[in-house]
């Protein structure tokens, strides 16, 4: 507030004339709006009430946060998030927190936008969604990062191929379906060239994902400079050797593989077969688009270009926390591709050990 009131005097006196009656009546205006806008800073609470998470119907946290309200309790203990959590002598709990980032994420919107549900003030608001953000990212991002990391990654989840070959997949090895997606960006003031691609004539950052017949993505690479090709992607990746790693088990008696499009070159683990075999998976493969789309379709923020700033929000890991929670979802309450496939996705308790 000192701050205002020095460069509202500051400016003020540089007019180089003496102040009139009337130089002090807009002095006690505008002084009086400085010190008006300072106190409702401190009482948010007092303007819209506070945040009462018991208070809420099931309807409102389904419309409001995505899920369930007694799936939210959940998630705060599998997340294992702190009881409370304290900025600036204000102190909220670990699931008013989630609460907070959930609704951040569910919508477009600016942090002010909060105040009215959560009787916090932006800055609040904004500490607590980056701290949840943070909490989630650094505790769970594992899950997506490394197979062998992924407790529930496992030989039944392979014989998920089975599924796969039901639906219609010539072969029988097949456990999960590999693909790039390209999430749009603003212009970044630094090396935007690296970003942008001319046949979009826009800037992005891609990922890398692996999908599963249970609907879950289990592994997501990126974030990339939007110009690479997903087969150089792949191969920075480290992808084949993790699958090498993991997906080869002695005495089985066959290797397990991923089937990717045409953007992929052929690796021993990767079909790539005659055209009417690659149209045929077509059909399968869109399982792939049904993940990627429900990401979106639960998180619009992360779908919000002009809030997607490489240089100012970690842009990474906001839409890996939000793949996070998508596979949270599809733990609770099921997917179209589990629903395709007829495969039932783990618990979430399992999924988030």
């Amino acid at each position: 507030m000192l701050e205002k009131l020095w460069k509202y005097k500051h400016c003020h006196n540089g007019l180089g004339r003496f102040k009139t009656k009337e130089d002090f009546d807009v002095d006690d205006v505008i002084m009086l709006h400085i010190l008006n806008d300072e106190d409702m800073l401190g009482n948010r609470a007092n303007l819209y009430g506070r945040f009462l998470f018991d208070n809420l119907s099931n309807t409102e946290c389904i419309n409001l946060f995505r899920f369930h309200k007694e799936d939210i309790t959940r998630l705060t203990l599998a997340f294992n998030l702190p009881a409370t959590i304290t900025f600036n002598r204000t102190t909220l709990t670990g699931r008013d927190a989630l609460c907070m980032l959930l609704r951040r994420l569910t919508y477009p919107n600016r942090l002010v936008d909060l105040e009215p549900l959560f009787g916090f003030s932006t800055t609040i608001n904004s500490k607590a969604c980056n701290e949840m953000l943070s909490l989630i990212y650094q505790r769970k991002g594992h899950l997506l990062y490394n197979l062998s990391q992924v407790q529930h990654f496992n030989l039944i989840k392979l014989r998920h191929s089975q599924a796969i070959h039901e639906a219609g997949c010539p072969l029988q090895n097949c456990w999960g379906f590999i693909d790039g997606t390209a999430r749009l960006i603003c212009r970044p003031s630094i090396n935007q060239q690296n970003y942008y691609s001319g046949h979009r004539r826009t800037h992005y950052v891609k990922y890398q994902s692996v999908v599963c017949p249970d609907g879950l993505i289990i592994n997501l690479k990126g974030a990339y400079e939007g110009r690479r090709h997903d087969a150089g992607i792949f191969k920075e990746s480290g992808l084949y050797q993790e699958l090498e790693e993991n997906v080869v088990f002695v005495g089985i008696g066959g290797i397990f593989v991923l089937y990717g499009d045409q953007a992929y070159e052929h690796e021993i683990g990767l079909e790539q077969l005659h055209q009417d075999f690659n149209n045929h998976m077509k059909v399968l493969r869109v399982s792939v688009e049904w993940g990627f789309g429900k990401i979106l379709q639960l998180f619009a923020f992360l779908d919000f270009k002009k809030n997607q700033k490489l240089l100012l929000q970690d842009v990474e890991a906001m839409y890996k926390v939000g793949v996070i929670l998508t596979n949270c979802d599809t733990c609770l309450y099921g997917s179209e591709t589990s629903a395709y496939f007829n495969v039932n996705p783990p618990a979430l308790e399992e999924y988030l050990e």
